[in-house]
């Protein structure tokens, strides 16, 4: 897969960015607040711990925009809000305990990038699926994790995730690959993902869930009086 580089525009705004002009770059925070947040509160599940991290990372990246030299500003994003999750994560001294069966499906980031379907039942049958989908993907590695949520929830390309990671493309697909098989075995020894799986298909054919969650708030930078 060839590369990311940023479009015109984007370097356009960038470039403003690092001249000083606040209004550029709180333009790349409208761009990309939503995805920060969507990667962050799927990896620490927590959804205040994942505005703090949101938060720092646009402060990072706004102390220094001038390091930035590389193809894709949103991978650049990503590594900081990442290497963010897992200093959060290290400070807790353990994985996330929590169990998403146990709250409202909507409040995370939801798995297919199409909009949620006006079908009330099939809205309850992909609630349920999300959730079990999940379960079972907070059981890999936290390195399959990481590059199975950013590929196919987020539609990072590989060049990206590698630049994230500090990985090799090797390294990223062999992941991605490991992460996928993992989750089919444990979504197939799940008698109730099968069902569920099996309804969803009856009701319609075509639906998963959206990998972006709206942000709460903003982060855009303020001039300081």
């Amino acid at each position: 897969m060839a590369l990311t580089v940023v479009d015109p525009a984007e370097r356009q705004l960038i470039t403003r960015a690092q001249n000083g002009e606040l209004a550029a770059f709180n333009q790349l925070v409208e761009r990309y607040e939503r995805l920060v947040y969507a990667v962050a509160v799927r990896l620490l599940r927590d959804h205040q711990h994942a505005e703090d991290v949101t938060q720092d990372t646009f402060i990072r990246a706004y102390s220094s925009l001038n390091q930035f030299n590389g193809a894709s500003f949103r991978a650049w994003l990503t590594r900081i809000a990442t290497n963010r999750c897992y200093d959060v994560l290290r400070g807790m001294q353990r994985r996330p305990a929590q169990s998403l069966d146990a709250q409202v499906v909507e409040d995370e980031p939801r798995w297919s990038l199409e909009p949620p379907p006006d079908d009330p039942e099939q809205r309850m049958l992909q609630r349920a699926l999300g959730a079990r989908l999940e379960v079972a993907l907070d059981q890999l590695t936290e390195d399959q994790r990481l590059a199975v949520v950013l590929y196919d929830v987020h539609g990072y390309d590989y060049d990206e995730i590698a630049q994230i990671v500090d990985a090799s493309l090797g390294t990223i697909k062999s992941r991605i690959s490991r992460g996928r098989a993992r989750l089919r075995e444990l979504l197939r020894a799940d008698h109730e993902s099968r069902e569920l799986f099996d309804a969803v298909r009856r009701h319609m054919s075509d639906d998963d869930t959206d990998g972006e969650q709206p942000a709460p708030r903003s982060w855009k930078a303020e001039r300081s009086e």
